[in-house]
């Protein structure tokens, strides 16, 4: 899978948690609708948006109507919530970062998961028909895109 071409592709993102405001804000940079669930509530959903190059965050109370990519920052244990709002978005792709550095440490641009989690995680994903991601860390594939395109 091209990970530039998943991003090209794209045009909707619902960020479900994050460990920094930098994946939401360097995807909105890099051109794209951003909506963010911080959770727990029904209701608690924001935008992202460029104008007059700067980002800025609205609340907006709901789900987007679609989304062709979701970024997870959330335990694989909610992988089948996450499936389930990925097929109702009708978005394509499941792109997972467990905030972890390979020793184990937390780490806000970790992608390190253990083998067979990572494993059990992707084939769960893929069962649904969906791509699965989980690095490299999204900020960096978002900002290089955005560059690329300059």
């Amino acid at each position: 899978m091209n990970l530039k071409e998943t991003l090209r592709s794209a045009g909707t993102v619902l960020v479900i948690d994050w460990p920094t405001r930098d994946i939401p804000e360097s995807l909105a940079l890099a051109g794209f609708r951003v909506v963010v669930w911080g959770g727990p509530g029904p209701e608690d959903y924001s935008a992202y948006e460029l104008k007059d190059g700067t980002v800025i965050t609205s609340r907006i109370g709901h789900p987007p109507r679609s989304a062709d990519l979701i970024y997870a920052y959330r335990p694989f244990s909610e992988l089948p919530e996450i499936i389930a709002t990925a097929k109702r978005l009708g978005a394509s792709t499941i792109w997972t970062q467990s905030g972890l550095s390979p020793d184990g440490r937390r780490d806000t641009r970790g992608c390190w998961v253990q083998e067979d989690e990572l494993r059990a995680a992707r084939e769960l994903v893929q069962s649904a028909g969906l791509n699965h991601v989980s690095e490299p860390y999204l900020g960096d594939v978002a900002r290089k895109l955005k560059a690329s395109s300059l």
